[in-house]
């Protein structure tokens, strides 16, 4: 399922600032220097490999903002699965605008799609269980919203997006609080109605105390997948069941077979490869 559109005004400003960062005091001299004001260019996104796409508002957005006269013509749709040789869009318009506009666009549409398709090779790992990927917060400081969007191209599913959306007791609250019970009623006499409540447990001991206390999700952290299996059983369905630690493509199968819901995987935001795309001139 394709996710829904971006915001256009987080799209814009992270795209200005990236063009402001690029463009500095004198914008780009190259192009200026060596491209006559009246040229005209038609250039297409193609794909350099297999993969996710990921991240197509940004890279029109990149050549909108510096000249709206520019032309741009999708020919996939974020979420797609792509293969070597793909056009995924053609672009044309004043040249110089559209020579300026390419590495912004590209580095936005490169590290999404990068995001999406190391997210898709865990999630279609795991395709034949109920089990869905997850991001953490282990993000890119300032492109978080759109990490979490390229998560949800390559067929994953988003945690919370910061500290203020939900409550997520970790091994070091429950240090400080005193205990898994004091934490969690500490956290259900602070918490609105509609604010989720999930606590981290090593153990199948500090398991129990938390269905004794309740929750509305349980991160099962670094258990093995036998261990896991048996908390998911004494879980019984009444609260969601986290898995993370140390999943690698490698063990997350193994990990979703034990019929937990989710999987946390932080290296699909934090280690993703870039997705190489390049921008051809048409010379016809």
């Amino acid at each position: 399922m394709i996710p829904a559109p971006l915001d256009p005004i987080s799209v814009r400003r992270a795209v200005e600032a990236a063009l402001a960062e690029d463009l500095g005091r004198a914008g780009d001299v190259t192009s200026a220097a060596t491209i006559p004001a009246d040229a005209t260019a038609r250039v297409a996104i193609v794909s350099r490999g297999d993969g996710r796409l990921a991240g197509l508002q940004l890279a029109q957005a990149a050549f909108a903002c510096l000249e709206p006269a520019i032309s741009f013509d999708a020919l996939s749709s974020d979420g797609d699965r792509l293969s070597a040789c793909d056009v995924v869009a053609r672009i044309e318009g004043p040249a110089r605008a559209v020579l300026t506009a390419e590495r912004t666009a590209l580095n936005f549409l490169g590290h999404l799609s990068g995001v999406a398709t190391a997210t898709a090779a865990y999630a279609d790992l795991i395709a034949h269980t109920t089990a869905k990927v997850c991001c953490t917060r282990k993000t890119t400081p300032g492109l978080r919203v759109f990490e979490k969007y390229a998560v949800r191209c390559g067929g994953g599913a988003n945690h919370r997006f910061g500290l203020d959306d939900a409550i997520l007791i970790k091994d070091n609250h429950i240090a400080v609080a005193g205990g898994v019970a004091e934490a969690l009623r500490a956290a259900r006499a602070y918490a609105g109605h509609l604010v989720k409540i999930e606590i981290e447990v090593d153990t199948l001991d500090q398991l129990d105390l938390v269905i004794a206390e309740s929750a509305d999700a349980v991160l099962l952290d670094n258990m093995s997948p036998e261990t896991l299996r048996e908390a998911v059983g004494r879980i019984g369905g009444r609260m969601i069941a986290e898995a993370s630690g140390n999943v690698s493509l490698e063990t997350i199968r193994d990990i979703a077979e034990t019929g937990v819901d989710l999987i946390s995987v932080g290296r699909i935001t934090h280690s993703a490869p870039n997705f190489d795309f390049g921008l051809d001139i048409d010379l016809d």
